[in-house]
């Protein structure tokens, strides 16, 4: 084992209790002062009033959230809602400063990759118990609900998920029609698309694959989904899959694709640059998540594209890696808790998730949402919605929960990842290293949740 790493793991570990514990202190040295602390037990109050809202993905999504607000003072004319957008990329951090120093939200946006540190320090109520009583009771994606669960580490709930952008295969309908290829709906009819679609003379390519930032999780879903493998923890509950000999003869396969089958820009492509890339028409298959849809759209209009679910196995099982399940949690230092909720239970209704989702064109949580028509048209996210909720399909789930996860899958692994690109590292001893780190932080925390 590699003791630095165990060292950097048990340091960034230590350090998230020993801040909770500090954290706890504060409040109960604070006490009830609005300042909104993690760890403050805050109040039910009266269900009118001021609550406030954290939007994590400020900009986006600020018109449509806008526009449930606008209908849900309508239907509570004694609350008011506070809306405060924040850019995707600075939520962990503005998150992190406020449960350190006070200024929490009533209701925050919430993504699964951010959850685990949030839950950890005390910060955001159970809503198991709530949900029981709620008109959501029942109505909500299982499989959203047991993601965010899990990514909280299994036991409480601690958002209502609001929606899943699951994995995209995005592909050029004319490029396959011309060269008289199938839909790539199998690993095998993926390979050979990529292969008959490449003219390195012409500039053409097959595939644009993900070598710079958030390349770890699109290596994940195309080991595991190549592999078969369901569990990214072998029974023990200790040793992870992810070194497993299928995986790294699936993730072999995957990256001699990189210069062969893809542009050798490739190497630096972040998801912006690589959608960017697509759609200037001379590429065939993209992968990314349902939320580009729309800039494939403006680039290339409805007819030359599709995006179907990631590839299934020969035999029609597909296996894809967990998407982050983005979320709403109530916060326990809140004072008008009884207020937030209703907010809460209003944007995960039917008609409010339904709207939010179909802005976005993601599959909604809601299960009446995601019945509705616009979802019945639009095959993207009716694609998904069926293959996220179908028996042929196995979800491996990642450890979101890990205090170490985002730190793993991308500052320490995605320059290791560039390496084994270009060649300079095998995806054995790639893949060795990882698991090493994951084994790592996995006994870490079995051992601080006993």
């Amino acid at each position: 084992m590699n003791s630095n790493l165990r060292r950097g793991g048990h340091s960034r570990l230590t350090a998230v209790l020993a801040l909770t514990a500090a954290l706890a202190l504060t409040a109960t040295a604070c006490g009830d002062d609005g300042s909104g602390v993690a760890g403050e037990s805050g109040a039910e109050g009266s269900g009118k009033g001021k609550i406030t809202f954290w939007d994590n993905n400020g900009g986006v999504r600020t018109d449509i959230w806008k526009e449930i607000i606008k209908d849900f003072e309508k239907a509570n004319p004694d609350i008011d809602v506070e809306y405060v957008g924040i850019a995707a990329t600075e939520a962990q951090s503005k998150y992190d400063t406020a449960i350190q120093g006070g200024g929490l939200p009533d209701v925050g946006g919430i993504g699964a990759a951010m959850l685990a540190g949030i839950s950890a320090q005390g910060a955001l109520e159970p809503l198991d118990g709530r949900i029981k009583d709620s008109a959501l009771h029942g109505k909500l994606n299982e499989r959203m609900v047991e993601g965010v669960r899990s990514a909280a580490g299994g036991k409480q709930l601690y958002t209502v998920p609001m929606h899943a952008t699951n994995g995209v295969l995005y592909y050029r309908t004319d490029l396959f029609k011309a060269a008289g290829l199938p839909a790539p709906t199998t690993w095998s009819a993926f390979y050979e698309a990529a292969e008959k679609l490449t003219d390195k003379r012409a500039n053409k390519f097959g595939y644009t694959i993900r070598g710079g930032a958030g390349s770890i999780a699109q290596a994940l879903d195309a080991m595991y989904g190549q592999s078969g493998i369901t569990s990214f923890w072998e029974k023990d509950g200790l040793h992870t899959t992810v070194d497993d000999p299928k995986n790294v003869a699936a993730l072999e396969k995957y990256v001699a694709l990189y210069k062969k089958n893809t542009p050798a820009a490739d190497i630096n492509n972040d998801f912006t640059k690589m959608v960017a890339q697509w759609d200037s028409g001379e590429i065939g298959m993209l992968n990314h998540n349902m939320g580009s849809y729309q800039d494939h759209v403006k680039a290339l209009g409805t007819k030359k594209f599709r995006g179907i679910p990631n590839p299934t196995l020969d035999d029609g099982t597909r296996v894809m890696v967990s998407n982050p399940v983005d979320g709403l949690g109530l916060f326990k230092s809140g004072k008008n808790k009884a207020a937030a909720w209703k907010f809460i239970e209003f944007a995960a209704s039917h008609e409010s998730n339904s709207k939010w989702s179909e802005s976005a064109g993601t599959i909604p949580s809601h299960l009446d949402a995601a019945e509705d028509d616009w979802v019945q048209k639009s095959e993207t996210t009716r694609l998904g919605a069926e293959a996220l909720n179908s028996d042929h399909t196995k979800i491996v789930d990642l450890p979101y929960y890990l205090p170490d996860w985002n730190t793993l899958s991308k500052a320490d692994n995605e320059p290791a990842f560039q390496k084994v690109l270009l060649g300079k590292t095998t995806p054995k001893d790639f893949l060795a290293s990882l698991a090493d780190q994951l084994d790592t932080a996995q006994a870490e925390w079995k051992q601080q949740n006993k």
